[in-house]
């Protein structure tokens, strides 16, 4: 059984955690102990919710929960094959933990990046063997949207994708291969959506409920933009959007000034029972 690791416990690093005990042994890394227990503690949650409604039985959810050791220590990745990062969205952050996983993990590790748009170039350009950097970008809920985003840089070797996409299929997942630009595919084409959005909103044209009403029922979406913001994350929203717009150089990538409103108020979705709607 292949040892995988994770770095970051947040929802997104939780989720991956879920999903990769399917197929092997995984380490559950955070800043801090606690951290990475409290993820774990997310991912037992999720599978007693599944217990509950009788998609999986208690057997099934112990083997899981058996397979994710929670820890602080990246030395526990050591004899890892595969390493997926999924901290917090900032380049610097990321380069720093690749440093370190770069001298910590053997150079046959694969060493992925959950990023949802930052340049895995940028990472990989600092990382001895870049051609096991590559990026591994799953939508949440992790265990639930059957689409990961591979993600090539220059240097990733077609070994390196080729593994990667077996990865993601073993899990039951849809791999498309993407070769890197800013927001891959769907950030790119989904998060201006939602910016535009938040520009109607702040326009008046519309109420919130009415935005995503029609865009539901005009649109077929199952879920409308607003409340996708939400389910997302609305500072995750607003560092795509930077994100591009530093990139592409464009105006029409500007993140709206609502949204930066929000996340400055932090009203920033689910998360914190407060966005565009209220949570309880």
């Amino acid at each position: 059984m292949m040892k995988i690791g994770v770095i970051g416990a947040g929802t997104m690093g939780s989720g991956i955690a879920e999903v990769a005990a399917q197929v092997g042994k995984v380490v559950l890394i955070d800043v801090d102990k606690a951290r990475a227990e409290q993820g774990l503690a997310a991912v037992e949650k999720r599978l007693n919710r599944q217990v509950d409604r009788e998609r999986i039985d208690a057997a099934r959810r112990d083997e899981l929960l058996g397979r994710i050791t929670a820890t602080d220590d990246l030395a526990e990745l050591k004899d890892a094959e595969l390493v997926i990062e999924a901290a917090l969205e900032d380049l610097g952050a990321k380069k720093d933990i690749f440093a370190s996983l770069s001298e910590i993990c053997s150079p046959e590790c694969i060493l992925g990046t959950n990023t949802s748009a930052l340049s895995i170039t940028a990472i990989a350009a600092h990382v001895p063997h870049p051609e096991r950097v590559v990026g591994i970008h799953f939508f949440n809920p992790a265990a639930v949207m059957k689409l990961v985003e591979v993600v090539r840089t220059p240097f990733t070797s077609q070994a390196c994708v080729d593994k990667v996409k077996d990865f993601t299929e073993s899990l039951g997942k849809s791999p498309v291969l993407v070769e890197e630009s800013p927001g891959f595919v769907v950030n790119r084409l989904l998060i201006p959506m939602i910016n535009e959005a938040v520009f109607v909103l702040s326009e008046g044209v519309a109420s919130a409920e009415d935005i995503d009403t029609a865009m539901r029922l005009g649109a077929n979406h199952p879920m409308g933009p607003l409340a996708l913001a939400d389910l997302v994350g609305l500072d995750i929203c607003l560092a795509i959007m930077e994100t591009l717009h530093r990139e592409l150089g464009e105006d029409k990538y500007r993140p709206a000034p609502l949204l930066r409103k929000m996340v400055r108020a932090g009203h920033l979705g689910r998360k914190t029972k407060q966005g565009f709607f209220a949570y309880n």
